[in-house]
């Protein structure tokens, strides 16, 4: 699955520790096979994001992104406001 980072997620990214970042780049390369979605809990948001999805990269930290494809193998992923402290 190809996944699009916005301008906003590599400024956030920079905020975080280097073992913090390390943590979100494995859980975002386990999210590009949908075999893995199961085991992140990907699930669809409710409210102001009812257009998106997210996963949690540990307590803290979630992934909120959208579908910008809705072909399996042309899925692609768009990273929004993107680490949301919880």
């Amino acid at each position: 699955m190809e996944v699009s980072f916005t301008p906003t997620f590599f400024r956030s990214m920079k905020s975080l520790p280097t073992a913090l970042q390390e943590e979100v780049f494995e859980k975002i390369d386990l999210f590009r096979d949908p075999a893995n979605h199961q085991a992140l809990k990907v699930h669809k948001l409710r409210g102001k994001l009812k257009d998106c999805f997210s996963f949690s990269v540990n307590y803290k930290i979630r992934v909120v992104f959208e579908y910008l494809s809705t072909k399996p193998r042309e899925a692609r992923a768009w990273w929004r406001p993107l680490l949301q402290w919880r």
